[in-house]
């Protein structure tokens, strides 16, 4: 299983010489989108995703209650647990670069797009994880396809990690 869990602090700020430039996506500039990716795409949720859910639900049935989302603590964590001042993150495999050096050799379309728009979060990932370890946070990262195939490995990571917060 592959969850991260970061306790040490390291203030980060990637400088803006370093930080990855995303293009605008506009056809005049040589970018597209069918009408049938345009509706693919527009489904696609930035939270309260499949594995998300699943992992909250969980938490909840062993009786953990926590917040979501909440604009207040940067990156916009999927749980935050307060008392504890932890957080964990569901990242999507896609759009955080899981396997990337593998799967940004399968992007078809649009590469001057997608591959700086991928790698520019996962600079945000770094940044922020670390950010938020030198507030004093304890943050966990998952990958979805690790709570789909192992929701209970993630909630045990979860439960482990507050209890030795407690």
């Amino acid at each position: 299983m592959h969850c991260l869990t970061m306790n040490k602090p390291k203030p980060y700020k990637t400088p803006d010489e370093y930080r990855i430039k995303v293009p605008r996506f506009k056809e005049e500039e040589g970018f597209y989108a069918t009408a049938k990716s345009s509706v693919i795409m527009s489904r696609i949720l930035a939270k309260n995703t499949k594995a998300e859910v699943m992992l909250r639900k969980a938490l909840w049935h062993y009786g953990y209650r926590y917040r979501i989302h909440s604009k207040k603590i940067m990156g916009n964590p999927d749980i935050i647990f307060s008392k504890n001042k932890m957080v964990v993150f569901v990242d999507g495999d896609f759009w955080h670069g899981y396997d990337w050096e593998n799967k940004k050799q399968k992007i078809g379309t649009n590469k001057t797009y997608w591959i700086p728009k991928i790698e520019r979060n996962m600079q945000r990932d770094i940044e922020v994880t670390q950010t938020l370890i030198s507030q004093g946070w304890k943050v966990i990262r998952f990958w979805e396809h690790e709570i789909k195939k192992s929701l209970e490995g993630c909630v045990a990571e979860v439960i482990v990690e507050l209890t030795n917060i407690i």
